[in-house]
């Protein structure tokens, strides 16, 4: 059976609250019905979600600390298909806070800065993800970089994996991708837009300027590129044009947590099943369009997917 190797640097334990009418400045209370603590991290997210469609994988990255053990601890309760390869720090390992609010369709979140790396434990690492990478068909790197790590460790982490011939997958914010990108470019670059809509250092205002952006990363490189564009859109580009995605449906924002690793995910699962492209991209975009109809980190079934590639628009515009 293939395997991924999901690479999580920054690992946290996330906790979600939904609070109707959540407020500033006053007591808000959560029944306990609508509190949720588990593993998080884009990279944990991405395999947690994966073993719900029972892929393997392997989750590599740093912990530390109690909240690290507590991690580790509810990781082994998620998934059966989940190994895990952490190496451990004596910092402790961060913690993420979201509110949704569905009665004001707002999501506020609070994530903790993270833990310092030093730089013996980054050697480990990387002597870890050697061995691990050549145990698997695919790798996703995705999330932020921990205090001590250089954001150029994407660039380097998939230079080695393309000495052994796998296909890799990224998502992250543009300071890890404008150094990673001097050193390796992945097969597949998703944008996390969350904190900036900043672009190799720049701000896209048109579409025009989200198009000519997507050409260019697949002239420098990559196979599959998608970038976020005003929340709910996506431009996506491949060696054989550019498409604007879009939702039939009305997008609830207070329901976006957790769509965009859904988002990577699955187009992970497409691409195990040899879909080309624009088809990863597409059972991606559908997938995460589905999360959207409801609370929590849960991934849709394969047959809600199947059923969302018909409630989207791919629109060609290059």
């Amino acid at each position: 059976m293939k395997k991924v190797l999901a690479v999580c640097l920054n690992p946290a334990l996330d906790r979600e609250f939904v609070i109707d009418n959540f407020t500033l400045d006053k007591l808000n209370i959560v029944p306990n019905e609508k509190n949720k603590m588990t593993p998080g991290g884009k990279g944990v997210n991405v395999a947690v979600i994966l073993s719900k469609y029972a892929i393997p994988s392997i989750v590599t990255g740093f912990v530390g600390g109690y909240v690290g053990n507590v991690l580790l601890s509810e990781l082994k309760k998620a998934g059966k298909m989940i190994t895990t390869s952490f190496v451990h720090i004596n910092d402790e390992t961060r913690e993420n806070i979201a509110i949704a609010d569905t009665i004001n369709h707002t999501l506020t979140e609070i994530n903790s800065e993270g833990p310092i790396v030093d730089s013996s434990s980054i050697e480990s690492f990387i002597r870890r993800y050697e061995v691990l990478v050549q145990q698997v068909s695919a790798v996703v790197i995705s999330g932020s970089v921990p205090r001590g790590v250089p954001n150029s460790i994407y660039g380097e982490l998939t230079k080695i994996a393309k000495k052994y011939k796998k296909t890799v997958f990224w998502e992250a914010r543009d300071e890890i991708i404008n150094e990673s990108i001097k050193i390796s470019f992945p097969d597949v670059l998703k944008y996390d837009m969350r904190r900036s809509e900043k672009i190799l250092e720049n701000i896209l205002n048109t579409e025009k300027e989200y198009i000519e952006m997507t050409k260019e990363f697949i002239k420098r490189g990559a196979k599959l590129v998608i970038l976020s564009y005003k929340t709910i859109f996506d431009f996506v580009g491949t060696a054989d044009g550019v498409w604007k995605f879009s939702p039939k449906v009305n997008i609830d924002h207070s329901y976006l947590l957790g769509s965009g690793d859904i988002f990577v995910a699955s187009m992970v699962m497409a691409h195990l099943e040899d879909k080309c492209c624009i088809d990863m991209a597409r059972y991606g975009y559908a997938a995460a369009v589905a999360k959207t109809t409801y609370m929590g980190k849960e991934p849709p079934s394969r047959n809600e997917i199947e059923r969302f590639l018909s409630l989207i628009n791919s629109e060609r515009v290059e």
